[in-house]
């Protein structure tokens, strides 16, 4: 079905501009089906970003924290009907109505094959998963998803000489890697499904990029923070949640020790980060996989910051030993110098930068805001 690489050569897409769309596929609003059922074998021809001007992206898993905000910033610069967003859950309406909507099943290879093909993709990004403390809950749905989920992703990807980007994490580090300023190529023996599922997402994609050609990218996300949604059961989370108490109440209960550091980054910075990753050219990696980071703070130290907004916010601490054990292995910073220097990254937001932003778009009429 796959046919190697030679020489681990890979081609290259390309988007001629923001004017250069292509003609429009309807957007498909329910699983599609093909009047005939192609072999296993088969192979096809896909039309590349490089052949027809810009890319034909689909986001699995589009309904979580990360791909409404990168459907948003993606059809900003692609146009709207390139990017097509997709899920098994059923779209709220403002997200229905805003661009291409499909369903789109990880776990049946099939229904992907249909998808990419009818909507002729040339970008896939993955990011259908379980995140940590839900994924420890539910061990089996975790392995389904995070690993069978992949591999079909990965076939399907390779088969249609697709660009794929597959978001990994802190969590793919684990207790015995070095945590200050973790680099790149280090020790990862995670002890949470969700970290031993990233790391063999990590090792399968370079895996497909050397022996079959496919163009795999990966970045090692920190926390993310983001008030556009609801925290979804990872361990970084309470850095999100903080925030609506913040507000609605003045006060906020941690489930983490007040001393637990964590890397974190701003959604817009790693949205950004995603895209300049995406459109960077092959050439200038040295890796297939990167860390990205922008900050590093303690549940105490973003309450100090918040308080300086919010002088009546109050925080305590109720700690729970799943979550703090899980944070406890992760690393407490990233070097990200390799993608700095490869392809440019850059944070955007640091710790007051964030604080400032995350209260205003909360609805808190913060001091520095009001003295702007």
């Amino acid at each position: 079905m796959l046919s190697p690489a030679v020489g681990g050569t890979v081609r290259m897409l390309a988007c001629s501009g923001w004017a250069s769309v292509l003609p429009s596929v309807l957007p498909v609003r329910s699983r599609s089906v093909s009047p005939l059922q192609a072999p296993a074998e088969a192979h096809f021809h896909s039309a590349s970003s490089s052949e027809a001007g810009c890319p034909r992206v689909l986001i699995t898993g589009g309904l979580g924290q990360l791909g409404t905000g990168l459907a948003s910033l993606l059809r900003k610069r692609f146009g709207k009907d390139n990017v097509i967003l997709s899920d098994i859950k059923k779209p709220p309406n403002h997200i229905f109505y805003s661009g291409p909507f499909v369903y789109a099943n990880v776990l049946d290879h099939q229904n992907l094959r249909e998808v990419v093909v009818n909507n002729r993709i040339t970008w896939l990004l993955h990011y259908s998963a379980l995140l940590s403390a839900v994924g420890e809950a539910n061990v089996a749905l975790a392995r389904a998803v995070n690993i069978t989920g992949l591999h079909n992703v990965l076939d399907v990807a390779a088969e249609y000489n697709l660009r794929l980007f597959v978001p990994s994490t802190i969590g793919a580090f684990g207790p015995t890697s070095l945590r200050n300023r973790t680099p790149d190529l280090s020790v990862q023996r995670p002890r949470t499904i969700y970290g031993v599922s990233k790391v063999h997402a990590e090792l399968m994609g370079e895996y497909y990029y050397y022996r079959y050609g496919l163009d795999f990218r990966c970045l090692r996300y920190p926390g993310v923070i983001s008030a556009d949604s609801q925290p979804g059961g990872g361990t970084t989370d309470y850095a999100v949640q903080i925030f609506h108490d913040a507000v609605k109440s003045g006060k906020f209960e941690c489930n983490l020790k007040p001393s637990t550091r964590l890397p974190m980054m701003y959604v817009d910075d790693c949205l950004r980060a995603t895209l300049e990753f995406m459109e960077a050219p092959a050439e200038s990696f040295s890796m297939r996989t990167y860390n990205v980071t922008a900050m590093s703070f303690t549940p105490e130290e973003l309450a100090q910051e918040i308080t300086k907004h919010v002088p009546e916010f109050h925080i305590t601490y109720c700690v729970d030993p799943a979550r703090q054990a899980i944070a406890d292995s992760w690393p407490m910073s990233l070097d990200d110098s390799t993608a700095r220097k490869d392809w440019g990254w850059k944070h955007g937001f640091d710790l007051p930068e964030l604080v400032t932003t995350m209260l205003s778009l909360h609805g808190c009429d913060t001091r520095v805001a009001q003295a702007n």
